[in-house]
C-alpha cells in the first residue's frame, strides 16, 4: 500500500500576515515526514520529524514561537503514539525543550511511564542527554507583542475563541507501507493560560490516537472542550461503525460544537490510507502528501496541490 501523511498546523482565526508563512511551514513538514516515510521509514519517525520541523518554526505555537501563559513564560506539551503496539509518551509544562515531541517519544521508549510533567520532565531530559536552553530563546517577537496586547486571560480567550475561533497546536498522522499508524502532536497552549494548565495535546484519545485497528487522529482547537468529549478518541469510534475519516471528523466536530460549544479541527488517516483534514474554526493549515501529490489548504473548502518534491 501507499504510504501517506497529513500535518496541520493549528485550527484558529489566522491572521493573513500568518497565512502564507503557515502554509508554507505545514508543506515543509509534510515533505520532511513523507521523506521518512518515502526512505523506509514508519510511520512513527515520519510523524515525529513533521513535528519537529513546525517546532522548529516560529510560527507555530509549539517549542519555538509558543504562547506565553500569564506570567510570560514558555510551557510546552506534546504526544505521540504507535498505532501498532498502542506505546505512547508525553510531557507537559515543560519549558526549556525546543523539540518536546522527541522528548515524548523518549518517554515512551526509556520509561514504563506514558507522561511526565514539568520538574520531573525535564529531570528526565537531563537523564538521558537531551540538552535544554534558556528558555527566551523559544519566545519570538511576534508572539512577546501579543502577549503584551493580551495579558488578561478572559479578553485573550474571548478574542481567540469567539466566532468559530479557537488556538494552534500543531500536528500530524501518517500510515506506512506496513499498514502501520501514529500520531503526535504538541502545542505551548493557550494565550495567558494559567501557569500549569494542561489542554488536550498530550492527554491520550483528546488531542491525539492512533491504533492500526482504527487510524489515527491528531486534534486542535480549544483544549477543554476537546478534552470533555474525548475528540480523537470519538472520531476513531465513528470510524470503527464505517463512516469515512472525513464523515468521522465532522460528526465529532459537531458533536463538540452541540455539546460544549467548542470549535476545533483535526487530520485523520486509516490503515488503509484514506485521510481527511477538517476543520470548524475560520481557518487551518494543513498539508498532505498521498504518493507523488503535496494537498495543502488554509480556507474552508479550498484544497490545492502540486507536485510533490523532496
Amino acid at each position: 500500500m501507499s504510504a501517506v501523511l497529513v500535518v496541520h498546523g493549528g485550527a484558529w482565526a489566522i491572521p493573513d500576515e500568518l497565512a502564507k508563512a503557515s502554509v508554507e511551514g505545514v508543506k515543509s513538514a509534510a515533505r520532511e515526514g513523507s521523506s521518512v516515510l518515502k526512505g523506509g521509514g514508519n510511520a512513527l519517525d515520519a510523524v515525529e520529524a513533521a513535528v519537529r520541523v513546525m517546532e522548529d518554526n516560529t510560527v507555530f505555537n509549539a517549542g519555538h514561537g509558543a504562547t506565553l501563559n500569564i506570567d510570560g513564560e514558555v510551557e510546552l506539551d506534546a504526544f505521540i503514539m504507535d498505532g501498532r503496539t498502542l506505546a505512547s509518551g508525553a510531557v507537559s509544562s515543560v519549558k526549556n525543550i525546543t523539540n518536546p515531541v522527541s522528548l515524548a517519544r523518549a518517554v515512551m521508549e526509556k520509561t514504563s511511564h506514558v507522561m511526565l510533567t514539568d520538574r520531573g520532565a525535564n529531570l528526565f531530559a537531563e537523564s538521558i542527554g537531551i540538552s535544554t536552553v534558556p528558555t527566551e530563546t523559544l519566545v519570538s517577537e511576534y508572539e512577546r507583542k501579543e502577549w503584551e496586547l493580551h495579558k488578561n486571560y478572559i479578553t485573550g480567550v474571548k478574542e481567540d475563541f469567539g466566532l468559530k475561533r479557537a488556538h494552534d497546536t500543531v500536528g500530524a498522522v501518517a500510515v506506512d507501507c506496513a499498514g502501520n499508524v501514529a500520531c503526535a502532536t504538541s502545542t505551548g497552549g493557550i494565550r495567558n493560560k494559567m501557569v500549569g494548565r494542561v489542554g488536550d495535546s498530550p492527554i491520550i484519545g483528546c488531542g491525539g490516537y492512533a491504533d492500526n485497528l482504527s487510524g489515527a487522529v491528531s486534534c486542535t482547537g480549544h483544549g477543554e472542550s476537546i478534552l470533555k468529549v474525548t475528540l480523537a478518541r470519538l472520531i476513531l469510534s465513528h470510524m470503527d461503525q464505517g463512516k469515512s475519516a472525513a464523515e468521522a471528523s465532522e460528526l465529532s466536530l459537531q458533536n463538540m460544537a452541540d455539546r460544549v460549544q467548542g470549535a476545533g479541527g483535526a487530520v485523520v488517516v486509516s490503515p488503509s490510507g484514506q485521510w481527511a483534514a477538517t476543520f470548524t474554526t475560520e481557518r487551518m493549515a494543513w498539508a498532505a502528501v498521498e504518493q507523488d501529490v503535496l494537498w495543502f489548504g488554509l480556507d474552508p473548502n479550498v484544497k490545492q496541490k502540486e507536485k510533490f518534491h523532496q
